[in-house]
């Protein structure tokens, strides 16, 4: 069903939709911003705007982006400034195995079997810790998981639209909480390692620096959600009389067949065996995934860098076998297309990355990012804020702009290189900024209009409800996302405020040396 939905052209929520969709496309937002960016470099260098680097005591001064040397920079460096940005390499290494995951059926597969048979009353946290476990599978959670979930909540007796909610919640609010890292880690620690090179350029990304969070976070948000639907969501949408059959028709939920069952043990096999190959290359003959050379702190280095080609190759070994199992890989041309199909479809990201590159690094050719963070840190620095405070503030911050902004990783290319340095400078690690930037950001997705499946939630909804629109659809959302925004300034507050790690390797504060 397509049918065009008007919703309220009044109060808060049509002003946010209204704005929102005035903003122009993230990448001419990065255009334009560079197009600033270079005046204001030119404007600072006239007016010989400086500040002292808390570590060498040398003034950094302003440098001009329209300046003979920096033009002739751009032009020259622009194959080496996009290919050397470092979000671009984890995310492309990563979606190569992951594509091929969602492209055989496998994630599909593992997400029915996760809520098909489960008991009614734990249908709602079974379908949300699915779909938190889910988030890792982006297009394949979305599609497949929440009008799935809907179908469940239906044949059950209970209204389909709370189960689209709390799938919603859990794939899309629920975006940072999951068991393992993946891509959106990958992505936004590699935006964070650039902005922490402004200050320290021998900082090097972990993307499992926010593990223990993230797996704290699953399971504090599970009983969140689960509460919020069962108590709120669902008795404001009453009791469901309608039957359990609208809008099935293009959703896979018969039971699994032999083949799928089967792929699936053969990808928990693959699974287990590339587990075993690190543990192996880790504790093995040579260690190589250890330096024995470095310091104690640092041994652990190159595990935490090789996460990137393990992720790649779970995904990727586990999809083939499943694909082979069940058919839809019939030879090797048919894994290369697969694979290639992935790439095709990150051809936005592309575009993405090329503009928010040569953005960041023009940031940090006219030394403003450095400035900004040198003097933001000394404001800061006199204002006495406790850092679980500063650390609540940009939680909150990020999500009031997913508001406008719905792309995770524009959003964190805009703001890490101002804010990544300076809470350095205040002795907050890269890793601690990433947390809060990363949980503001997805208490919010589920609430505005900009999110890009938002509109397809809303389809999925009016399947079950011909009259459901977006302002329902918000209403119904909010609840989740006031409470995940409360648990999670509260989280982050206490995560601080006990210096608890935030994964393996990666410590709450950091130390200028």
């Amino acid at each position: 069903m397509t049918k065009n939905v008007k919703s309220s052209t009044t109060g808060f929520i049509a002003a946010v939709e209204r704005i929102g969709n005035r903003l122009p496309d993230p990448v001419f937002i990065f255009v334009w911003l560079t197009g600033i960016l270079m005046v204001v470099s030119a404007l600072a260098a006239l007016v010989g705007l400086q500040s002292l680097h808390p570590v060498t005591d040398e003034p950094v001064k302003a440098t001009s982006l329209l300046s003979g040397d920096n033009l002739r920079r751009l032009m020259t460096d622009m194959p080496v400034t996009f290919t050397h940005f470092h979000p671009l390499g984890y995310v492309l290494v990563v979606m190569l195995g992951a594509g091929v995951a969602e492209r055989t059926g496998l994630l599909g597969t593992a997400m029915r079997a996760g809520v098909q048979n489960a008991p009614t009353f734990f249908l709602t946290p079974i379908v949300v810790a699915v779909g938190m476990i889910g988030n890792l599978a982006a297009d394949a959670a979305y599609v497949v998981l929440i009008p799935l979930a809907g179908i469940i909540f239906a044949a059950a007796g209970r209204h389909p639209v709370a189960g689209i909610a709390a799938a919603f919640a859990g794939v899309s609010g629920g975006f940072s909480a999951n068991l393992f890292p993946g891509q959106l880690d990958a992505l936004l620690f590699g935006i964070t390692e650039a902005g922490a090179e402004i200050l320290d350029p021998a900082w090097q990304a972990n993307i499992a620096g926010n593990w223990y969070l993230i797996m704290a976070l699953f399971f504090i948000y599970l009983p969140v959600i689960w509460f919020v639907t069962d108590r709120y969501v669902e008795p404001r949408l009453g009791p469901w009389t309608g039957g359990a059959v609208a809008g099935s028709d293009d959703v896979e939920t018969g039971p699994l067949t032999d083949a799928e069952k089967g792929g699936l043990w053969w990808a928990a096999l693959a699974v287990l065996a590339v587990i075993a190959l690190w543990v192996f290359l880790t504790i093995g003959p040579g260690t190589p995934l250890i330096d024995e050379s470095a310091r104690p702190e640092a041994r652990m280095t190159p595990f935490y860098q090789s996460l990137v080609a393990g992720f790649f190759l779970l995904f990727l070994l586990s999809g083939w076998v499943y694909g082979a199992k069940t058919g839809s890989i019939k030879g090797h041309r048919d894994l290369v297309d697969k694979m290639a199909a992935s790439m095709a479809d990150m051809g936005y990201y592309l575009v993405l990355a090329f503009i928010a590159a040569h953005f960041v690094a023009m940031f940090v050719w006219s030394n403003l990012g450095l400035i900004l963070a040198i003097d933001g840190a000394e404001f800061l620095r006199w204002t006495n804020l406790p850092g679980p405070l500063l650390l609540a503030g940009l939680l909150v911050l990020s999500g009031f702009i997913n508001l406008f902004v719905g792309s995770a990783s524009a959003k964190w290319a805009l703001l890490a290189p101002i804010l990544v340095p300076m809470l350095m400078l205040l002795n907050i690690s890269p890793e601690t900024a990433t947390a809060a930037y990363r949980i503001g950001d997805s208490a919010t997705n589920i609430i505005t209009p900009l999110m890009v499946y938002f509109p397809l939630i809303l389809i999925f909804c009016q399947r079950w409800d011909k009259d459901f629109g977006i302002g329902s659809l918000m209403a119904v959302m909010i609840p989740y996302s006031i409470w995940l925004m409360i648990t999670g300034v509260i989280i982050i507050v206490a995560w601080v405020s006990f210096d608890f790690p935030l994964g393996p390797g990666a410590i709450v504060n950091y130390t200028i040396e």
